[in-house]
């Protein structure tokens, strides 16, 4: 039985499939949403825009975990159902599985990939590792 379930989520539409696959699926589970801040931004951030941007980068980080957790909360709401969410920071596949592991979860859901660009890559490695080093079943929304 699917009692407790951690979807990953980054604000990408793949995501938000994830979210709803969680709650469409395993109505009667306790959901967690967790969104991983990554440290490795911060060095995306300086060379794209300089140390004014990266001295701003936390906190910009923060602000947007904020809103995807919005968004988890408001997908939760149009599902009739609730969700949890935590921030964590550090590499996001360590974080969702020593997250996984911590929750003593029964199953982690998250989308094929994230945002465009370089995260893109980033990301859909992050599923690939989630996927190889869970102890857990693994879904992958595509």
């Amino acid at each position: 039985m699917t009692d407790r379930i951690l979807v990953a989520v980054d604000g990408s539409p793949l995501a938000e499939r994830a979210l709803v696959y969680a709650f469409e699926n395993y109505p009667e589970a306790s959901i967690t949403a967790i969104y991983v801040i990554d440290p490795v931004d911060s060095v995306l951030a300086v060379e794209a825009g300089g140390l004014p941007v990266a001295q701003d980068w936390y906190e910009d980080a923060r602000e947007r975990a904020a809103g995807v957790h919005r968004t988890a909360t408001e997908l939760a709401a149009a599902h009739d159902t609730e969700v949890d969410t935590v921030t964590e920071v550090g590499n996001p596949a360590r974080a969702i599985l020593a997250s996984a592991d911590e929750q003593d979860v029964d199953q982690i859901v998250m989308g094929s990939h994230g945002r465009s660009g370089i995260d893109r890559a980033i990301l859909g490695s992050v599923a690939e590792a989630v996927t190889r080093r869970a102890k857990v079943p693994v879904t992958i929304v595509g």
